[in-house]
């Protein structure tokens, strides 16, 4: 399908103006466009807008970003947009889902009176895909990604942690992009808690202030691994709200098919090494994975679920180790098909398929284990 004329124009002028933000937002406009006619083009296209400018910075162009005053460092970082996927449940890819929509028809909202405030909270443990996602969300909305630097916000010196608050939100209406407030219990914890001193405590009450002061179309996303530590006033100032965990049985399918077999829906295996990795993290998994295909990669053999399964069953939450080089040793497969029939309810027939042996040897390692039955 052919481009319009006014926006292969505006994307040269943006380009020639090193508007990073114009150029993005054009060009998000393109690929759109393209993609029922050129997937391929508009795939091309928007990995060339994942380079976030790098030639333009390497001649000297260098985007004005807030800055503390008295260290000179960056009080933003602008991210570039994930090139993996995100993996949600239903519950939180239908939260997702609304707040896009809402973003993207913010006008006709407006216009009705209807319109909400466009911020995100994102609750959950390490590894769970909090920044991913933050990026996804950025993505989608053909915006760039500004994350703040807490190690630059967050001042020794009184008053001047609350100035560079203000100064975040000062710059948010100036770009149409995604704000993101990673760690957002270390600005802005309960006013209540008499271990933090007063000038933490008014850095809250400036939080709330810059929450108030964007307009309709402003995006805020923020981040915690604590969010019972969060004041109350942040709470109500996030309309939509994002509780992420350990990946449920459904999701960790898709990410042992994705990060492991590169999306191969013919593989019996993702099943069989979702139910062994229960309480794992998307990025524990995507750590175990990936040391897999290396492996497989470096020494020429094909991936060994075996060795992947021991790994995943192994492995504590936050702590995955790669999966060990060579066959598995007698114990190990022992100690793993024990472990899958017992504790995770794998049939033997499954285990046998997965570390390589025979049902009749996994029906021998359970006797061993005092378990004859199947």
């Amino acid at each position: 399908m052919s481009v319009p004329a006014e926006d292969v124009i505006e994307l040269v002028d943006a380009a020639l103006a090193a508007d990073y933000t114009r150029v993005r937002r054009v060009g998000s406009k393109i690929a759109r466009a393209l993609t029922s006619g050129d997937a391929a083009a508009a795939d091309k296209l928007r990995a060339l807008m994942r380079r976030r400018g790098v030639p333009l910075r390497a001649s000297g162009y260098a985007e004005a970003l807030p800055i503390d005053m008295k260290s000179r460092l960056p009080l933003i970082e602008e991210q570039g947009w994930p090139t993996v996927p995100v993996f949600l449940n239903g519950p939180n890819q239908t939260v997702v889902k609304d707040f896009l929509a809402d973003a993207q028809h913010i006008e006709l909202l407006s216009s009705k009176g209807i319109a909400t405030r466009l911020c995100v909270l994102i609750a959950g443990p390490p590894g769970t895909g909090k920044s991913l996602l933050a990026g996804h969300i950025a993505a989608q909305l053909g915006r760039p990604l500004y994350t703040v630097r807490l190690d630059s916000v967050i001042s020794s010196l009184l008053g001047d942690t609350a100035k560079n608050i203000r100064s975040l939100f000062d710059f948010v209406p100036t770009k149409d992009g995604v704000l993101f407030l990673d760690e957002m219990d270390a600005i802005a914890k309960l006013r209540d808690d008499r271990q933090e001193l007063g000038e933490l405590k008014r850095v809250v009450n400036t939080v709330i202030q810059g929450l108030d002061s964007l307009d309709d179309r402003a995006v805020v996303i923020a981040a915690t691994n604590h969010p019972q530590l969060l004041d109350t006033a942040i709470w109500r100032r996030f309309p939509y709200k994002i509780e992420l965990d350990a990946p449920d049985e459904a999701v960790r399918i898709d990410l042992w098919r994705y990060f492991l077999f590169e999306d191969d829906v013919t593989s019996p295996h993702p099943p069989l090494l979702a139910r062994a990795s229960g309480g794992l993290s998307g990025a524990d998994i995507q750590t175990i994975a990936l040391a897999a295909r290396r492996q497989s990669v470096l020494e020429g053999h094909a991936i060994d679920t075996g060795a992947v399964a021991w790994a995943a069953y192994e492995a504590s939450a936050g702590r995955p180790t790669p999966p060990p080089r060579g066959q598995l040793t007698s114990d190990q497969k022992r100690t793993l098909a024990i472990g899958l029939v017992r504790e995770k309810g794998v049939s033997q027939a499954d285990v046998a398929r997965l570390i390589g042996v025979t049902r009749q040897a996994v029906s021998g390692y359970l006797k061993e284990g005092g378990d004859g039955g199947g």
